[in-house]
This record gives C-alpha cells, structure tokens and sequence, in this order.
C-alpha cells in the first residue's frame, strides 16, 4: 500500500516497516535513565497537552501539525522528531523503548481513513498517543532504576535488590522470586520492557516522586 502525500511524493509501507526496524536498534541503544529527583514531572507533565479543554485540543492541533509533513498521518520517524523538536522533551526523546510503545498502542487506537493509516498515528488519535507516552515515559524511569547495569533487562538479583523500592510503586510482594518468574513471561531468566510494562500495568505502578497531575 502507499500512502499519497504533499510534501515527499510517496511513502511505501516497505519502508516504514525499515524505519520501524532501525528505531527498534535505537530502542536497544537508549541512554541510562536518570535516577530519583533528576526529572521535573510538572514542567514534563505542562509540555503535554492531554486534556480535553479547548485550549489543549488547539495546542493538540498545533503540534500535530509542526510534526506531521502534510499528509495528515504521522511515521515514527516524524513522532520521534517532533519529540526532540517540538515537544522539546530530551528526557522523552532519549526514551526510545517509551517511544516506540506508546506509537505502537496509539496507532491502532481507531479505524484509520486512510488504506495504510493503522500504521501511522493520526490526529484523532493524537491525545491518546501523548496520554501513553506519559504512561510509558514513567514505566521506563522505573525499569531503568532497577535495571542497575544498564543492560536493557533486569536479572533475578536486580530484582530483589530492587524489592524495597518496587513496593514502594506497586505495593507488597510476597514472594520476590515468584513475582520474578510471572513478570518473566517468556522464561528467558529476565524481564524484558515489554514484559515490565504489563505487569506494572497490572500492577498500576506509580513512581513515589512523578507528579500525577496530568489531564486524562
């Protein structure tokens, strides 16, 4: 399929599918998250316009339009930028797992108009996308607080390092190594982000020092 436009000519799937490829490279490369007190919630929280007062449809608007290149949907590639160039979110924009999960739940968020568009965000579903990247933004602070070499996953013993802490989110553990080995979907003897995500999800996770002031 190929989406017309009015700026670039064509885009083809194929080679959203190759972009989409290459960000999941960048993802595995993302910068170590900053730790407790480092990121100021309420200004983050006041750079996204989630709510659904006229003001914050028409900032909605706005950006959605300095990101997209004309032709009413927006790739990866064009939300990633926009992150850096427009939202002006460093932090974010250096959260490239959080990125790429929130842009993969908001673009199937509703029927698309366009023949390819559920692969591609659109405006309608604009709101929805930045709700999740707030969401997903918080769940890969926490992953990376416990991830405490960096690797990208956590192992058994990061995990229980990490239990006091995590509690603190979540509430009480019972049995660490149990809660372990139900996060650990695959088995593959540690938690992917993925895999972080449902369970925190689950588990309504709740960073002790974000600020939950943001319009839903």
């Amino acid at each position: 399929a190929v989406v017309s436009t009015q700026s670039t000519g064509t885009f083809s799937l194929c080679s959203c599918v190759s972009c989409f490829a290459d960000f999941q490279l960048l993802a595995m490369a993302s910068k170590p998250m900053m730790g407790e007190g480092e990121i100021d919630w309420t200004a983050l929280n006041a750079k996204l316009p989630t709510g659904s007062d006229p003001a914050s449809k028409a900032r909605r608007k706005k950006m959605f339009m300095s990101m997209d290149n004309g032709n009413g949907i927006l790739s990866l590639a064009e939300v990633d930028k926009g992150i850096r160039d427009v939202l002006k979110i460093d932090e974010i924009f250096n959260a490239k797992p959080a990125i790429l999960r929130a842009y993969q739940i908001a673009k199937n968020s509703t029927k698309s108009k366009f023949d390819c568009g559920d692969d591609y965000i659109e405006l309608k579903e604009f709101r929805y996308f930045l709700l999740s990247l707030r969401q997903y933004f918080e769940y890969w602070v926490a992953f990376c607080r416990t991830d405490k070499d960096g690797d990208r996953r956590i192992d058994r013993e990061e995990f229980r390092a990490a239990r006091e802490k995590i509690e603190v989110w979540v509430g009480k553990i019972e049995d660490v190594d149990a809660e372990f080995d139900k996060i650990d979907d695959n088995g593959g003897g540690s938690i992917l982000f993925d895999e972080f995500c449902k369970w925190a999800i689950a588990k309504n996770l709740d960073l002790e020092d974000d600020d939950d002031d943001i319009a839903m």
